[in-house]
């Protein structure tokens, strides 16, 4: 389920973490994760990196190589992200090494991460304060500026959501589900309305301000 739009073709990139304590049904999902996790993913088009493992668990970035590399060798994004002192190639490996190593501070969480999230661009500016667009709404993630892009894009991934959900009910082997879920019908695409008219408001005097969070963006 939490895969689900990276799955389906419509989100470049999900984060899962994994809590190292005994769940309900009396098993602990990170130490499953280490067991079997390579052999569940092994014939799947999801790709993994690791982000943060400590004893509380593991933060995990599930993501599509095709989808995050096109979105990252978008201009807009590439500018954005090397303001923050990303790799100016825009190249997916150098770019989430990168990430990585801004994770490894227990208690930080970049702001940025919404980008390889693939929340629109425009939000993802206006939450690290990089806009003059005011906030208008929150759907699953704060909304700054023409809020009709975004919630566009919240109810595709939404969809998504729900229609693994139908596939999980009627699946005999839920592993076969991580081979990709069937092509919605057109949709304006994750990185249209990503980069839709908002990279104009970014503030270039603000390029060199740390940013940093101690949660998720909202």
């Amino acid at each position: 389920m939490e895969t689900a739009e990276v799955l389906a073709g419509a989100k470049p990139a999900n984060l899962i973490r994994l809590s190292n304590r005994q769940q309900l049904c009396g098993r602990n999902l990170h130490h499953l994760w280490r067991s079997f996790g390579a052999s569940l993913l092994a014939d799947s088009k999801l790709q993994v990196l690791s982000l943060r493992d400590n004893s509380e668990g593991e933060l995990l970035l599930f993501f599509s190589s095709d989808l995050l590399h096109q979105l990252l060798r978008a201009p807009a994004v590439t500018t954005f992200l090397q303001q923050l002192g990303y790799p100016p190639s825009g190249d997916l490996q150098s770019t989430l090494a990168e990430l990585q190593g801004r994770f490894r501070d227990d208690f930080a969480l970049p702001h940025e991460i919404g980008v390889f999230l693939g929340y629109p661009l425009k939000d993802v500016a206006g939450y690290m304060g990089r806009t003059d667009l005011p906030c208008t709404g929150c759907r699953l993630w704060r909304i700054y500026g023409d809020p009709g892009p975004s919630l566009a894009l919240s109810e595709h991934y939404i969809a998504c959501r729900n229609r693994m959900a139908d596939r999980l009910r009627l699946s005999h082997n839920p592993k076969t589900l991580l081979h990709g879920a069937p092509a919605s019908r057109r949709h304006l695409g994750t990185t249209e309305i990503f980069l839709k008219g908002v990279y104009r408001h970014v503030h270039p005097d603000h390029r060199r301000r740390p940013h940093r969070l101690s949660r998720l963006p909202p």
